[in-house]
């Protein structure tokens, strides 16, 4: 059995996502594990830690047994021994960053948004091809497995004809004063690239276009609900991003999807995000790990009458799809992915232009908020 070992520079990966999902969940698993490829060979990974902060750095790195970290990303996009070039860093640093891996002939893998235009997505998009490197952008919702799932019903016709998605994401994020916020305060500054519709509406691109279609058109509501935070530091700032979005998503063949994304949200509902999908023959409700369904078959006959208690235990009159397979961590088995994509020419559908196709959906959705108006969508 041949062992091949790659170096994979994680720039940003002091961050909350860089560090707990690639790094740690991720990119260590696949260091002990490897990756076999189809011809027998085992893939494994060496990361090599990029960042700005020296003493995080060596903290992480001595807390994992790692050698190689640097804040030179120039010195470490040199080595050669660095096949792959990995991105966590806040949206505003992606294009200059990226650009210079293309340079310097590694694949590069993104976190989402990858830019912050569209022309600046598909830009790269050609630069990487015409450099002849392999490109991809975190797509970590699809592999969660309820949605799984539900792609299996999905696939499996369950649905007969799909009319309708309603998803709910998000929790309440602490303003940072009497209790430290859950997310990083740059989420909430539009001059560093934060908002919500910036960083979800990316995600719902990818998780609507390969469920159900191509989104046509958005119809959008972005709000700043909370208009003062308090950052890392504890001093006061103005929040001037949105920190909740309300969506319409018309995707062709005629379904119609409604997402909310807040971080001013209390949660009663058994996960931090569900979708319920309605066909003609069935609906589910897909989370985080689970999914329910109903068939048309068993499906209650409620009436509507104000003056007296409701009878129908609706929860009940679900049932839960099995797992039927071990699920892995989804930001995990995305990065095998993209490493047999790179590495034995494996179909991997999340490139740069697919990211471009998230970065127009954010873009559309702002426009429809400031101008308010529906926004048709041309496809990238």
């Amino acid at each position: 059995m041949a062992v091949r070992t790659i170096g994979v520079a994680v720039n940003g990966v002091t961050g909350r996502m860089g560090y707990r999902q690639h790094l740690v969940r991720s990119l260590l698993p696949l260091r002990d594990e490897g990756v076999r490829l189809q011809d027998g060979t085992v893939l494994k990974v060496e990361p090599v830690l990029v960042g700005r902060n020296a003493d995080k750095l060596k903290e992480i790195a001595e807390r994992h047994d790692l050698a190689r970290w640097t804040t030179d990303l120039d010195a470490a996009l040199a080595d050669p021994s660095v096949e792959i070039y990995f991105d966590s860093q806040v949206t505003s640093k992606h294009v200059e960053s990226i650009t210079k891996a293309i340079d310097a002939g590694k694949h590069i893998y993104t976190e989402k948004p990858v830019s912050e235009t569209v022309e600046e997505a598909l830009q790269l998009a050609r630069l990487a091809d015409a450099k002849g490197v392999k490109h991809g952008v975190v797509a970590d919702k699809l592999y969660l497995p309820g949605i799984r799932k539900l792609k299996r019903l999905i696939d499996g016709g369950f649905f007969g004809r799909i009319l309708s998605v309603r998803g709910e994401f998000g929790y309440w994020v602490f303003e940072g004063d009497w209790q430290p916020a859950q997310r990083p305060s740059w989420n909430y500054r539009a001059e560093d690239g934060g908002g919500i519709v910036s960083d979800m509406f990316c995600h719902w691109s990818y998780l609507l276009h390969d469920l159900f279609g191509r989104v046509e058109a958005v119809t959008a509501r972005a709000v700043t609900h909370i208009p003062t935070r308090w950052d890392e530091q504890g001093t006061e700032y103005a929040a001037t991003a949105d920190d909740a979005a309300y969506g319409i998503f018309e995707i062709e063949n005629g379904v119609i999807a409604q997402i909310n994304s807040s971080w001013c949200v209390r949660v009663r509902r058994d996960e931090l995000v569900e979708f319920q999908v309605d066909g003609t023959e069935g609906s589910a409700v897909a989370g985080l790990r689970e999914c329910f369904v109903q068939s048309r078959a068993v499906t209650p006959k409620p009436v509507w009458n104000p003056d007296l208690p409701v009878t129908h235990p609706f929860r009940e009159q679900w049932q839960p799809v099995p797992d039927n397979e071990d699920f892995d961590n989804g930001f995990k088995v995305q990065w095998a992915e993209f490493l047999r994509h790179v590495y034995q020419g494996t179909p991997f559908p999340h490139d740069f232009r697919a990211g471009a196709r998230g970065v127009a959906l954010a873009a559309a959705g702002l426009q429809s908020s400031s101008e308010g108006r529906r926004v048709e969508i041309e496809d990238v």
